[in-house]
């Protein structure tokens, strides 16, 4: 039999222990997060980017007059020497023009001839009283208008022999021919581009680069330029021309990178890979929203060695570049740092690990 005031007693004790069961706070909930392992940096690589070996000085050539072309003499990959044809017009209808010319020419003597004796036998005949100054001023006239025509006639015979040699188009320098505009039996307008020369003794490098990573191009560097056709050629180049505006398609900017003594491998037009490495201080990189910033402090989450809890450490961020962080100190090689759900984490609050890391 049990009595009452032991009943009472343990009735409240129940009532007591359930009363504060329900006061006590639940535990955090184990949360699944994910991690990356911290590995030190200490270069930087910028690249690599696809280019071709381009030539720093080329010229479109083309003939200074209008007509048919009859015969190019060069193609794509010829080498040329200054002074070498590459292509010539027909020069019947130049040949015509200078016939013309010359047969202006003997006609102008001819009137030049006249005009200058009838302007003599005047003068000594109006020293006579055989003739007025009036006709002796028409004589003189007649004299002056001739010898312009003369003037004029010369002129025209020394154009036309320049468009002769117009028929012919010639290079200018040593050079290689990198583009074929015009064909045989084609005719042209004067100035028309029939070939495109290249001084093959300056080679650039040209590259592409998308416009977001422009702005972190250490443009003072030298790159390392490499051959894809055989990646154990390299050669060093440097920036020399940026692109002022990005390809409304690609997005991308041209740079011009100038060859620093390249190899005879790097010919024009060959395909290349270019790189920069620099050393930089030991660093580590991390997403930019890793990293909780607090009354002027960053930290972050780290996995604790039991690898059930986490923990707050505090770090230095050296820089922080578009979506990048760069952490200069508080971090180790090894550590486990939280990459999401950050925002939702407290102090040791138990964690469950996945099953790779990042």
């Amino acid at each position: 039999m049990i009595r009452p005031g032991f009943g009472a007693l343990a009735l409240a004790a129940l009532l007591g222990a359930c009363q504060a069961a329900e006061e006590a706070p639940a535990p955090p909930p184990v949360r699944p997060v994910l991690y990356r392992v911290v590995k030190p940096v200490e270069s930087r690589v910028f690249g690599p980017f696809a280019g071709v070996v381009a030539p720093r000085y080329q010229s479109e050539i083309g003939f200074q007059i209008a007509g048919r072309m009859v015969a190019r003499d060069v193609t794509v990959g010829d080498i040329v020497q200054k002074g070498q044809r590459i292509a010539a017009l027909d020069p019947v209808v130049p040949r015509f023009a200078l016939t013309r010319a010359e047969a202006d020419l003997s006609d102008a003597k001819a009137q030049a001839e006249n005009a200058n004796a009838t302007e003599i036998r005047r003068r000594r005949l109006l020293a006579g009283g055989n003739v007025t100054q009036a006709q002796l001023d028409t004589a003189v006239a007649s004299r002056d208008t001739a010898q312009a025509r003369l003037a004029q006639a010369e002129a025209n015979l020394q154009k036309a022999r320049d468009q002769i040699g117009y028929t012919e188009l010639h290079a200018d320098f040593d050079g290689v021919v990198t583009v074929r505009s015009a064909e045989v039996g084609q005719v042209l307008s004067a100035g028309q581009a029939v070939a495109t020369l290249a001084r093959p003794e300056e080679r650039e490098a040209v590259v592409d680069i998308p416009e977001e990573l422009v702005g972190t191009m250490p443009t003072d560097a030298e790159f390392t330029v490499a051959l894809q056709s055989a990646p154990d050629v390299t050669a060093t180049a440097r920036v020399r021309e940026t692109a002022p505006f990005a390809d409304p398609v690609t997005r991308t900017r041209r740079i011009r990178m100038t060859l620093l003594k390249p190899s005879d491998a790097f010919r024009l037009g060959s395909t290349l890979t270019v790189t920069l490495s620099r050393t930089e201080s030991p660093h580590v990189e991390l997403p930019a929203d890793v990293v909780l910033s607090q009354d002027g402090r960053d930290a972050v989450w780290l996995v604790a060695a039991d690898d059930r809890s986490v923990l707050r450490q505090p770090v230095t961020v050296t820089r922080r570049e578009g979506n990048r962080a760069l952490i200069g100190g508080g971090l180790k090689a090894g550590d486990r740092v939280v990459v999401a759900g950050i925002h939702s984490l407290q102090e040791g609050q138990a964690v469950r690990l996945s099953d790779k890391a990042p």
